[in-house]
């Protein structure tokens, strides 16, 4: 073991380069793997392109992605087949902690849902402040709207939505699309129809798309995304350590600054803001 020292100090030296501070939990021996159960925005987003590389550098390891909607990455967590979930649902999160199945959740970024739709907005949408009045305008109208349908934060988002304009959408102007982000913005854009999305994936996809952003701003539209450390004391194996450095990293000096600068010269707006870091949800006894 004596051999290893050298290579651990190094490990250790980078991880303080980044800014994390006093190491607080083992370091990852090199060539480990962690298994990030993440929400396809940040993927589409291209947001981990660049969040990810500095990490495995650091730390001498390798992530594997796993990109699916938020419903799905809570399964995956509660099957413990990863170690480590990037998702955006909060009641759907409250949940899984409160089953026992993560040791910590904390909210480091957020950005903001918008209502997209036709140039021609059938549904008059155009210059409401409230996505409740658009949604149940759209239902009214019996419009096309592409709804995710996948169990994911922005389906989450959008049932919640008719709930409070008191619609239960059906028929054959809804459609489910059952697939990711960028999937639904092209069908959405096929089909002349609404749809909700986080803003990042639309801005990345905009230029291909026959979509505008109709309604944005209301309160309701927040959109913001957590990190949750899987338990192992439920799902023996998970690489507990590993995935607290994960979860470290995303408030160090430099991952901050990636997240706060990610799209603004592309877009002229960065994609995403970061949060301050929250004080840690109290680990199960």
């Amino acid at each position: 073991m004596a051999n290893l020292r050298p290579m651990v100090l190094m490990v250790s030296i980078a991880l303080a380069c980044l800014g994390w501070g006093p190491a607080s939990h083992a370091v990852a021996a090199p060539h480990d793997t962690l298994v990030l159960a993440t929400t396809t925005s940040v993927q589409d987003s291209g947001l981990l392109e660049v969040l990810v590389p500095p990490f495995e550098q650091a730390a001498g390891v390798k992530v594997r992605v796993l990109a699916v909607g938020t419903g799905q990455a809570l399964q995956i967590g509660r099957r413990g087949d990863a170690d480590a979930l990037l998702v955006h649902a909060p009641g759907l999160e409250k949940k899984f902690m409160n089953e026992g199945h993560g040791v910590a959740r904390r909210s480091f970024m957020y950005n903001d849902f918008v209502l997209l739709g036709p140039a021609a907005d059938p549904a008059r949408v155009h210059g409401m402040k409230s996505v409740v009045e658009a949604f149940r305008a759209i239902a009214e109208a019996r419009c096309r709207f592409v709804s995710r349908g996948d169990g994911s934060g922005t389906h989450v988002k959008e049932q919640t939505i008719w709930k409070a304009a008191r619609v239960a959408p059906g028929g054959d102007w809804y459609l489910e699309g059952g697939s990711g982000m960028a999937a639904t913005l092209r069908l959405a854009s096929e089909r002349d129809a609404y749809t909700l999305s986080d803003r990042a994936t639309f801005l990345v996809w905009r230029d291909k798309l026959a979509l505008r952003t109709l309604l944005e701003g209301d309160p309701l539209l927040r959109n913001i995304y957590s990190v949750i450390v899987v338990n192992p004391k439920k799902h023996p194996g998970v690489r507990v350590s590993l995935a607290r450095q994960f979860a470290d990293y995303l408030f160090s000096k430099r991952a901050r600054e990636i997240i706060r600068g990610f799209g603004r010269r592309k877009f002229g707006e960065p994609l995403f803001a970061v949060l301050p870091e929250p004080k840690p949800t109290p680990e199960p006894r």
